[in-house]
């Protein structure tokens, strides 16, 4: 039996799906991801992204920060791919239960999916930091410099930086879909950032999927490994199901 038709079987027996997914998930609608060969993390800057990407960073050295966040962290042509559209029709068909990403770029929702954990925040939301007003993404992108509020406040993009906590109700909202799944698929991600990594330790379910590019430290916990693209695998699975 290949490894598509044993996850057709374990898709079509499982009542309550969780997706937990990584850049892996948007690099085939071309958002690079980070720790790749030719990823973020291994491309040439005047600091390195980790330190850019810092709320020690943001804070003081807000126009560098927003000069790399504009050109890299911002891929407002970035469309939904197989593996975001299928997530989003099987939810709709009650097969999924919900999605938690480490991706910032809106897509599951883009695609139509409603109960997504965005453990790491989304480019498409900002906030000042001094009255709190929200702002689109549009402010971010068509401003120059660092973007402030009319009430003279720098925004902040609402993703979480290097140094800063993740949303406490977002990661207490994803464990308890993860603990009450029958069926974990863990997909597009290497594992090694934490704590978001760790949070698959809190399944207890029937199957755990992992579909990766490369080896990740947790394939020997799963059930079930593909080593091949992400979308690929799940429009192939809906296919066959």
């Amino acid at each position: 039996m290949t490894a598509i038709e044993q996850l057709t079987r374990i898709v079509s027996g499982a009542k309550r799906i969780v997706f937990f997914g990584g850049a892996g998930v948007s690099t085939e609608s071309g958002i690079p991801d980070f720790r790749s060969v030719d990823g973020l993390y291994h491309q040439k800057f005047d600091y390195p992204p980790e330190e850019i990407l810092s709320h020690t960073f943001f804070i003081r050295k807000p126009e560098e920060f927003y000069r790399f966040y504009r050109e890299k962290m911002l891929c407002l042509t970035a469309k939904p791919n197989k593996a975001h559209l299928t997530l989003a029709k099987w939810e709709k068909e009650g097969r999924l239960l919900s999605v938690i990403t480490q991706n910032i770029d809106g897509l599951h929702q883009a695609a139509g999916s409603r109960r997504v954990h965005e453990l790491h925040g989304s480019v498409l939301r900002n906030h000042c930091m001094k009255c709190g007003k929200a702002f689109g993404v549009e402010k971010i992108a068509e401003s120059e410099g660092v973007p402030t509020c009319d009430c003279g406040g720098v925004i902040k993009p609402d993703v979480v930086l290097y140094e800063e906590p993740l949303p406490e109700d977002t990661v207490m909202s994803a464990l308890d879909d993860i603990r009450s799944a029958d069926v974990l698929i863990v997909a597009g991600t290497s594992l090694t950032v934490y704590p978001a990594a760790s949070y698959i330790r809190y399944f207890g379910g029937n199957k755990m999927v992992l579909i990766n590019r490369d080896a990740t430290p947790y394939d020997k916990l799963a059930d079930l490994v593909i080593h091949e693209k992400v979308g690929e695998v799940l429009s192939a699975v809906d296919q066959a199901l």
